[in-house]
Protein backbone atom coordinates (compact mmCIF):
# COMPACT_ATOMS: atom_id res chain seq x y z
CA UNK A 1 0.00 0.00 0.00
CA UNK A 2 2.66 2.59 0.86
CA UNK A 3 3.89 1.99 -2.95
CA UNK A 4 0.89 4.02 -3.86
CA UNK A 5 0.97 6.80 -1.49
CA UNK A 6 2.97 9.20 -3.32
CA UNK A 7 2.06 8.08 -6.91
CA UNK A 8 -1.43 9.33 -5.17
CA UNK A 9 0.24 12.52 -4.52
CA UNK A 10 1.42 12.69 -7.66
CA UNK A 11 -1.89 12.01 -9.51
CA UNK A 12 -3.35 15.00 -7.06
CA UNK A 13 -0.33 17.50 -8.80
CA UNK A 14 -1.07 16.15 -12.34
CA UNK A 15 -4.70 17.05 -11.74
CA UNK A 16 -3.67 20.58 -10.93
CA UNK A 17 -1.40 20.88 -13.68
CA UNK A 18 -4.70 19.83 -15.72
CA UNK A 19 -6.75 22.56 -13.98
CA UNK A 20 -4.07 25.40 -14.86
CA UNK A 21 -4.03 23.57 -18.71
CA UNK A 22 -7.55 24.09 -18.69
CA UNK A 23 -7.44 27.80 -17.26
CA UNK A 24 -4.69 28.63 -19.82
CA UNK A 25 -7.38 28.45 -22.49
CA UNK A 26 -9.15 31.34 -21.25
CA UNK A 27 -5.60 33.16 -20.76
CA UNK A 28 -5.23 32.36 -24.23
CA UNK A 29 -8.64 33.50 -25.41
CA UNK A 30 -8.14 36.96 -23.58
CA UNK A 31 -5.03 37.55 -25.63
CA UNK A 32 -2.66 37.69 -22.46
CA UNK A 33 -3.41 41.37 -21.70
CA UNK A 34 -3.50 41.17 -18.04
CA UNK A 35 -0.49 40.09 -15.56
CA UNK A 36 -3.25 37.16 -13.94
CA UNK A 37 -1.13 35.18 -11.34
CA UNK A 38 -3.33 32.72 -10.97
CA UNK A 39 -1.67 29.93 -13.48
CA UNK A 40 1.50 30.71 -11.29
CA UNK A 41 -0.16 29.92 -8.04
CA UNK A 42 -1.63 26.69 -9.72
CA UNK A 43 1.71 25.30 -10.71
CA UNK A 44 3.32 26.41 -7.30
CA UNK A 45 0.81 24.37 -5.43
CA UNK A 46 1.23 21.59 -8.23
CA UNK A 47 4.79 21.64 -7.67
CA UNK A 48 4.25 21.41 -3.77
CA UNK A 49 2.63 17.75 -4.04
CA UNK A 50 4.67 16.84 -7.28
CA UNK A 51 8.01 17.32 -4.85
CA UNK A 52 6.17 15.71 -1.82
CA UNK A 53 5.64 12.60 -3.67
CA UNK A 54 9.36 12.69 -5.27
CA UNK A 55 10.85 13.00 -1.24
CA UNK A 56 8.37 10.57 -0.35
CA UNK A 57 9.71 7.63 -2.82
CA UNK A 58 12.74 9.04 -2.51
CA UNK A 59 13.52 8.67 1.49
CA UNK A 60 10.93 5.39 1.56
CA UNK A 61 13.85 3.82 -1.33
CA UNK A 62 16.44 5.76 0.54
CA UNK A 63 17.84 6.98 -2.93
CA UNK A 64 17.29 9.48 -5.69
CA UNK A 65 13.65 8.21 -7.47
CA UNK A 66 15.16 7.93 -10.19
CA UNK A 67 15.15 3.89 -11.39
CA UNK A 68 11.63 2.75 -13.49
CA UNK A 69 9.43 5.19 -16.48
CA UNK A 70 7.36 6.71 -13.52
CA UNK A 71 10.14 7.88 -11.78
CA UNK A 72 12.54 8.81 -14.60
CA UNK A 73 9.26 11.25 -15.96
CA UNK A 74 8.49 12.42 -12.93
CA UNK A 75 11.85 13.76 -12.20
CA UNK A 76 11.51 15.27 -15.51
CA UNK A 77 8.31 16.98 -15.23
CA UNK A 78 9.57 18.14 -11.85
CA UNK A 79 12.43 19.82 -13.88
CA UNK A 80 10.43 21.44 -15.97
CA UNK A 81 7.98 22.90 -13.28
CA UNK A 82 10.77 24.13 -10.74
CA UNK A 83 12.64 25.79 -13.40
CA UNK A 84 9.57 27.35 -14.74
CA UNK A 85 8.47 28.56 -10.98
CA UNK A 86 12.03 30.31 -10.94
CA UNK A 87 11.68 32.01 -14.44
CA UNK A 88 8.38 32.72 -13.45
CA UNK A 89 9.02 35.09 -10.87
CA UNK A 90 9.57 38.07 -13.78
CA UNK A 91 6.44 39.37 -14.63
CA UNK A 92 6.70 39.11 -18.50
CA UNK A 93 8.02 35.60 -18.67
CA UNK A 94 5.34 34.08 -16.22
CA UNK A 95 3.15 33.13 -18.58
CA UNK A 96 5.01 30.85 -19.80
CA UNK A 97 3.36 28.33 -17.40
CA UNK A 98 0.22 29.10 -19.54
CA UNK A 99 2.03 27.28 -22.42
CA UNK A 100 3.93 24.61 -19.77
CA UNK A 101 0.45 23.55 -18.15
CA UNK A 102 -0.23 21.24 -21.02
CA UNK A 103 3.32 19.57 -21.60
CA UNK A 104 3.44 18.82 -17.85
CA UNK A 105 -0.50 17.59 -17.27
CA UNK A 106 0.78 15.37 -20.68
CA UNK A 107 3.75 13.73 -19.52
CA UNK A 108 2.33 13.28 -15.92
CA UNK A 109 -0.63 11.63 -16.90
CA UNK A 110 1.19 8.87 -19.31
CA UNK A 111 3.75 8.23 -16.42
CA UNK A 112 0.95 7.55 -14.00
CA UNK A 113 0.15 4.48 -16.15
CA UNK A 114 0.48 1.68 -13.90
CA UNK A 115 3.01 -0.51 -16.04
CA UNK A 116 5.58 2.48 -16.19
CA UNK A 117 6.19 2.09 -12.33
CA UNK A 118 7.67 -1.16 -11.93
CA UNK A 119 9.57 -2.46 -8.55
CA UNK A 120 13.26 -3.51 -8.77
CA UNK A 121 14.89 -5.83 -6.73
CA UNK A 122 18.20 -4.40 -6.74
CA UNK A 123 17.47 -0.40 -7.84
CA UNK A 124 19.69 0.68 -10.77
CA UNK A 125 20.49 4.24 -8.61
CA UNK A 126 21.96 2.81 -5.50
CA UNK A 127 25.00 4.82 -4.91
CA UNK A 128 25.69 8.47 -4.69
CA UNK A 129 27.43 8.87 -8.18
CA UNK A 130 24.71 6.76 -9.80
CA UNK A 131 21.85 9.32 -8.82
CA UNK A 132 24.21 12.14 -9.67
CA UNK A 133 24.34 10.72 -13.42
CA UNK A 134 20.97 9.87 -13.52
CA UNK A 135 19.70 13.40 -12.08
CA UNK A 136 22.02 15.79 -14.34
CA UNK A 137 20.53 13.82 -17.54
CA UNK A 138 16.83 13.87 -16.61
CA UNK A 139 17.85 17.47 -15.52
CA UNK A 140 18.99 18.54 -18.77
CA UNK A 141 16.32 16.54 -20.37
CA UNK A 142 13.41 19.05 -18.91
CA UNK A 143 15.51 22.41 -19.23
CA UNK A 144 15.13 21.06 -22.89
CA UNK A 145 11.84 20.49 -21.92
CA UNK A 146 11.32 23.89 -20.98
CA UNK A 147 13.11 25.29 -24.41
CA UNK A 148 9.98 23.53 -26.36
CA UNK A 149 7.56 25.39 -24.14
CA UNK A 150 9.63 28.73 -24.49
CA UNK A 151 9.53 27.95 -28.34
CA UNK A 152 5.69 27.46 -28.68
CA UNK A 153 5.36 30.79 -26.80
CA UNK A 154 7.62 32.35 -29.31
CA UNK A 155 5.56 30.82 -32.60
CA UNK A 156 2.63 32.10 -31.00
CA UNK A 157 4.24 36.23 -30.47
CA UNK A 158 5.19 35.36 -33.97
CA UNK A 159 2.12 34.57 -35.46
CA UNK A 160 0.06 37.13 -34.09
CA UNK A 161 2.59 40.05 -35.25
CA UNK A 162 2.36 38.28 -38.44
CA UNK A 163 -1.22 38.91 -38.65
CA UNK A 164 -1.23 42.12 -37.04
CA UNK A 165 -3.32 40.43 -34.61
CA UNK A 166 -4.25 43.42 -31.68
CA UNK A 167 -3.66 40.53 -29.10
CA UNK A 168 0.14 40.77 -29.69
CA UNK A 169 -0.15 44.50 -29.12
CA UNK A 170 -1.47 44.54 -25.97
CA UNK A 171 -0.04 41.21 -24.85
CA UNK A 172 1.69 41.05 -21.63
CA UNK A 173 3.83 38.26 -22.95
CA UNK A 174 7.61 39.26 -23.09
CA UNK A 175 8.88 41.16 -26.27
CA UNK A 176 9.57 38.28 -28.85
CA UNK A 177 13.19 38.78 -28.49
CA UNK A 178 13.25 37.62 -25.47
CA UNK A 179 11.67 34.85 -25.89
CA UNK A 180 14.22 33.73 -28.55
CA UNK A 181 16.48 34.31 -26.28
CA UNK A 182 14.97 31.95 -23.46
CA UNK A 183 14.87 29.21 -26.40
CA UNK A 184 18.50 29.28 -26.93
CA UNK A 185 19.52 29.65 -23.36
CA UNK A 186 17.52 27.38 -21.90
CA UNK A 187 18.75 24.91 -24.22
CA UNK A 188 22.24 25.79 -23.27
CA UNK A 189 21.59 25.32 -19.60
CA UNK A 190 20.32 21.29 -20.64
CA UNK A 191 23.22 20.66 -23.56
CA UNK A 192 26.25 21.56 -20.33
CA UNK A 193 23.93 19.91 -17.93
CA UNK A 194 23.81 16.81 -20.38
CA UNK A 195 27.69 17.19 -21.11
CA UNK A 196 28.40 16.63 -17.20
CA UNK A 197 25.95 13.49 -17.07
CA UNK A 198 27.61 12.01 -20.03
CA UNK A 199 31.37 12.76 -18.65
CA UNK A 200 30.06 10.67 -15.53
CA UNK A 201 28.28 7.91 -17.58
CA UNK A 202 31.90 5.48 -17.82
CA UNK A 203 31.81 5.14 -14.15
CA UNK A 204 27.98 3.92 -14.22
CA UNK A 205 28.71 1.57 -17.25
CA UNK A 206 32.06 0.17 -15.00
CA UNK A 207 29.48 -0.31 -12.14
CA UNK A 208 27.01 -2.85 -14.17
CA UNK A 209 29.41 -4.32 -17.11
CA UNK A 210 33.14 -3.50 -15.39
CA UNK A 211 34.22 -1.85 -18.82
CA UNK A 212 34.61 2.14 -19.16
CA UNK A 213 32.68 1.82 -22.16
CA UNK A 214 30.18 -0.28 -24.12
CA UNK A 215 27.49 0.49 -26.91
CA UNK A 216 24.95 0.58 -24.17
CA UNK A 217 21.73 1.70 -25.91
CA UNK A 218 20.63 4.52 -23.37
CA UNK A 219 23.99 5.56 -23.70
CA UNK A 220 24.48 5.76 -27.51
CA UNK A 221 21.08 7.70 -27.24
CA UNK A 222 21.63 10.23 -24.58
CA UNK A 223 24.86 10.79 -27.33
CA UNK A 224 22.80 11.07 -30.17
CA UNK A 225 20.54 13.77 -28.08
CA UNK A 226 24.02 15.93 -27.16
CA UNK A 227 25.00 15.63 -30.66
CA UNK A 228 21.43 16.90 -31.95
CA UNK A 229 21.17 19.54 -29.63
CA UNK A 230 24.80 20.41 -30.07
CA UNK A 231 24.27 21.43 -33.56
CA UNK A 232 21.59 23.35 -33.12
CA UNK A 233 23.26 25.42 -30.74
CA UNK A 234 26.58 25.81 -33.14
CA UNK A 235 24.06 26.83 -35.94
CA UNK A 236 22.70 29.24 -33.91
CA UNK A 237 25.94 30.55 -32.87
CA UNK A 238 27.64 30.39 -35.71
CA UNK A 239 25.13 30.04 -38.43
CA UNK A 240 22.86 32.47 -37.29
CA UNK A 241 20.21 30.50 -36.82
CA UNK A 242 17.12 32.18 -35.22
CA UNK A 243 13.57 32.70 -34.91
CA UNK A 244 11.06 30.23 -36.25
CA UNK A 245 13.68 28.03 -37.11
CA UNK A 246 15.69 27.74 -34.00
CA UNK A 247 11.93 27.07 -32.13
CA UNK A 248 10.89 24.78 -34.16
CA UNK A 249 14.26 23.03 -34.17
CA UNK A 250 13.51 23.04 -30.23
CA UNK A 251 10.70 21.93 -30.83
CA UNK A 252 11.54 18.86 -32.75
CA UNK A 253 14.82 18.14 -30.70
CA UNK A 254 12.40 17.76 -27.89
CA UNK A 255 10.09 15.49 -30.02
CA UNK A 256 12.79 13.31 -30.81
CA UNK A 257 14.03 12.95 -26.93
CA UNK A 258 9.79 11.87 -26.24
CA UNK A 259 9.56 9.50 -28.76
CA UNK A 260 13.21 7.43 -28.37
CA UNK A 261 13.29 7.55 -24.46
CA UNK A 262 10.90 5.02 -24.34
CA UNK A 263 12.42 2.58 -26.86
CA UNK A 264 15.97 3.10 -26.01
CA UNK A 265 15.33 2.46 -22.09
CA UNK A 266 12.96 -0.77 -22.73
CA UNK A 267 16.53 -2.28 -24.98
CA UNK A 268 19.00 -1.23 -21.73
CA UNK A 269 20.11 -3.69 -19.73
CA UNK A 270 21.22 -1.20 -17.04
CA UNK A 271 18.32 0.89 -17.06
CA UNK A 272 15.11 -1.75 -17.67
CA UNK A 273 14.07 -3.12 -14.40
Amino acid sequence: MDWWIDRNVFALAVFIYGVSSIYSVFLWRRGFREDNRISYYLLLLGAGFHTTAMFMRGFRLDRCPVNNFYEAFAFVTWTIVATYLVIGVWRRLRFLGAFASPVLCAIGVFALMPALDVRSGQPNFSNGWSSLHAALILLAYGAFGLSLVAAVMYLTQAHDLKFRKLRAVFSMMPPIQRLESVVVRTMLFGFSLLTLGLLMTPWQLFAYFRVYFTPEPTTLWAISVWILYGIILAMARWFGLSGRRISWAAIGAFVYVLLTFFGFILLSLSHNP
